[in-house]
């Protein structure tokens, strides 16, 4: 089995930019792709809930990354009267990355339930860890498997789940730290770039020469 590993000389932990929270005290962060099966429609439905029906009004979110469902996101972000609270860079360079994933207090994956994601190793899921920023994601195999401890797991495609997850790490920092701290080890013990780069360089010597 070959995982997708974070380099961690690329992914530093650096001091949070409290500025990129928008006034407000609390900022989920997502990284990634935004196409369809990445799900953002969900953290939409989650932030409304959260927003609306909670009434918490001290969260931001924040979108780094591009991609084909990029401008339907932002519209359906309009159509929810959202803008306020949802920031999107599109593609950004790695220093504004790391300063957004640094200043989130929690990070979430809402990639849907399909057959593909299901058994993916998503990068962002090990970046988030690599940083000790505690997830948020649905309940899929392999991004249980990669995060563990780490995450909370909401029911899939669920995004009143994922959103009182979401609260859930908000409102305990003692939690978001313990699981911060186990994700940075795992990453740092067994799933970082340096560990993996071996188990495909063995993948390639078996498929060609057969040891």
């Amino acid at each position: 089995m070959v995982r997708s590993g974070p380099s961690l000389e690329r992914l530093k932990i650096v001091p949070p930019v409290d500025e990129l929270k928008k006034g407000c005290k609390y900022m989920v962060g997502y990284v990634g792709v935004i196409g369809k099966q990445e799900g953002l429609n969900y953290l939409v439905d989650a932030a409304e809930h959260i927003i609306n029906v909670k009434k918490r009004k001290d969260v931001h979110f924040a979108c780094v990354g591009g991609g084909t469902e990029l401008s339907n996101i932002k519209q359906y972000v309009r159509e929810k009267c959202l803008e306020n609270y949802f920031t999107f860079t599109g593609r950004v360079s790695d220093q504004v990355l790391l300063e957004y994933l640094n200043t989130a207090d929690v990070c979430v994956n809402p990639d849907e339930y399909n057959e593909m994601n299901d058994k993916s190793t998503m990068n962002k899921v090990m970046e988030y860890m690599a940083l000790g920023k505690p997830i948020v994601q649905f309940d899929l195999t392999e991004g249980k498997y990669s995060a563990g401890n780490a995450s909370l797991y909401a029911k899939r495609n669920d995004a009143v789940d994922m959103a009182e997850k979401i609260l859930v790490l908000l409102d305990d920092e003692e939690l978001r730290k313990k699981m911060g701290k186990t994700g940075r080890e795992r990453i740092e013990k067994e799933l970082n770039w340096e560990i993996e780069k071996h188990n495909l360089i063995r993948a390639y010597k078996k498929v060609f020469f057969g040891k």
